[in-house]
């Protein structure tokens, strides 16, 4: 059966662009448009598609007000049209707080190469989501408005107001081995304790779904949290500037966009910075980042999970655990194999609390994994594992 999509957007002529490139995939069907925020609230409850597109500058309601009315009507999985400019990040990332689960540029040539990559790409992400779309699940009240800050101002947090991606977060048991063919290696419900493992370095990577994800991850972590944290979130340019001011409003933690030349600080999370690659270099405990830019037609994610996966396995060795949260392809496998291969820990998102099971579950098929862990216990394990109560 193909996924229905409702479009919305106050422009006829990108209605006609995006139900075309939608209506060309054989398993997609675009079963109506909406003109504005309030009009796609109406046809969400009518039309009931899977997965609803949405615009964010729109008369009557605007599309960060028509996410919340959704979420909270008749939840869908809602994927943003935004500007790649400094508002434009800003607005989408409190799209994303109000539920809408992924966001693509309105101009398609600044995802992709050609017309038919770009083409491909919201193909794609709109087919993920709808894969997704009978997981949803009732939202709790909409986020408060504090959420929106782009001060660095700190307001402590320990959970999200919203749920875990609008996705149940239940343990993996049942599908991994359904799926995978072997028993589930997920420990959600066993009562955790540390390894004894010693860590230098927590790295996590993550793309689709990865912005609320890092949120619920990282607002769990306290002030005195001693270990260096490297963040890989695949993100455009403009976007990264205002979602590490936001990280770092939220979270006990400091978090801030990397730079060239920046020493890993104990207590300090350093996001990588969109369109250029991040790396380690130098010796633990004084390593510095390396930020490179790339213009390689070869490297399909900048930034890329791998090569700073990678970087830190040959900084670390094993004293790395490395932490694969939700995200299409699988960006993260082989940064992660190397280290594994020197004695790191590897733990992936659990496949029901993803927003897009596509890189954790690279990683576990592969038997990289050593366990799968929902969201909402995602921080609570990283505590425990460094011995945090």
């Amino acid at each position: 059966m193909a996924i229905k999509v409702l479009v919305v957007d106050d422009s006829a002529f990108f209605r006609r662009r995006v139900a075309e490139i939608l209506n060309a995939h054989p398993d997609l069907q675009v079963v109506g448009d909406a003109v504005n925020g309030k009009d796609a609230v109406d046809k969400t409850k009518s039309l009931r598609p899977d997965v609803v597109t949405m615009d964010i500058e729109m008369p009557v309601m605007d599309g960060i007000t028509a996410v919340r009315h959704i979420m909270k009507e008749s939840p869908t999985p809602i994927i943003m049209f935004s500007s790649l400019t400094h508002d434009g990040a800003k607005a989408t990332l409190d799209a994303l707080e109000a539920g809408a689960l992924d966001f693509l540029p309105k101009k398609f040539e600044d995802i992709a190469k050609d017309k038919k990559e770009g083409t491909k790409v919201l193909q794609d992400r709109v087919h993920a989501l709808g894969r997704r779309s009978g997981m949803m699940r009732r939202p709790v009240r909409a986020p408060s408005s504090t959420l929106t800050s782009s001060t660095s101002t700190r307001t402590p947090t320990s959970s999200l107001s919203r749920p875990t991606s609008g996705i149940s977060a239940r343990s993996t048991t049942s599908s991994l081995s359904n799926n995978l063919g072997r028993p589930s290696i997920s420990r959600s419900n066993v009562a955790r304790k540390s390894s004894g493992k010693s860590y230098k370095l927590l790295a996590i990577g993550t793309s689709t779904g990865g912005p609320v994800a890092l949120q619920k991850v990282l607002t769990s972590l306290p002030s005195n949290f001693n270990l260096p944290i490297i963040l890989v979130q695949h993100m455009p340019a403009a976007f990264t500037p205002a979602f590490a001011v936001r990280l770092n409003s939220l979270c006990k933690i400091s978090v801030k966009e990397a730079e060239h030349g920046d020493v890993l600080r104990p207590g300090v999370a350093y996001l990588a910075p969109g369109g250029k690659q991040m790396l380690i270099e130098g010796r633990a405990p004084n390593a510095t980042i390396k930020i490179l830019e790339d213009n390689s037609a070869k490297m399909t994610y900048k930034p890329s999970v791998d090569l700073s996966f990678g970087s830190a396995a040959k900084i670390y060795g094993g004293d790395v655990l490395g932490v694969i949260l939700t995200g299409m392809g699988a960006d993260g496998r082989e940064g992660s194999r190397m280290l594994k291969q020197r004695g790191g820990k590897i733990w992936a998102q659990d496949e029901q609390s993803c927003v897009v099971y596509g890189m954790p579950q690279a990683v576990t098929v592969a038997g990289i994994a050593e366990e799968n862990i929902s969201l909402d216990e995602m921080g609570p394990a990283i505590l425990k594992e460094l011995n945090y109560g």
